[in-house]
């Protein structure tokens, strides 16, 4: 007969739990699309689609809005869509279910208040392109939305689209490293 001691039993109870959570955080990767969650207070807006979120352990994250490309802070609205990002969502309690990392390091996510993506908000109100480069990184219901938005802005000529040739900021970056 063996005898297992408490030693075991706790050792056993710990391996359960962890087997728990990774399946809880399978299941919720793929209900949401996103790999890993986090969430926190935005403490720092750096433009129309990048943030700093510090999460309740207080580390920060710099992340990148998935789906979305805003004006450069010296491109025509760049000072626009920072500030109505800022008006969204600083000093708030966000959730971001971020995808990857990208080049410079930052966490890719979509970020929501309250369900909501933020992202989205900044194209529906024109100080930001639906960043179709990468939409095949997007659910394909997130696509059909970004798409919708954008194009229902361009059509009220809502922010960057009151421009009668608004750049996008991909171009806009092009065209700033060929003067380099």
């Amino acid at each position: 007969m063996a005898v297992v001691g408490t030693r075991g039993v706790a050792t056993h109870g710990r391996a359960l739990a962890i087997i728990v959570a990774l399946v809880a955080s399978l299941q919720f990767s793929q209900a949401v699309g996103a790999d890993w969650l986090i969430e926190g207070r935005v403490v720092r807006v750096s433009d129309g689609d990048t943030v700093t979120v510090l999460d309740d352990e207080k580390k920060q994250h710099k992340i990148r809005f998935a789906g979305i490309d805003a004006p450069e802070k010296r491109q025509p609205f760049g000072n626009a869509s920072k500030q109505n990002l800022s008006r969204l969502i600083f000093d708030r309690r966000v959730e971001a279910r971020c995808h990857k990392r990208d080049r410079y390091g930052r966490e890719v996510c979509a970020v929501l208040i309250d369900a909501r993506d933020i992202g989205l908000e900044q194209v529906r109100a024109g100080m930001a392109w639906h960043y179709k480069r990468f939409e095949s990184e997007q659910t394909p219901q997130a696509r059909v939305e970004f798409a919708d938005a954008e194009g229902r802005a361009r059509t009220a000529r809502r922010g960057l689209w009151a421009d009668k040739n608004p750049t996008p900021p991909w171009e806009w970056r092009d065209k700033s490293r060929a003067r380099r």
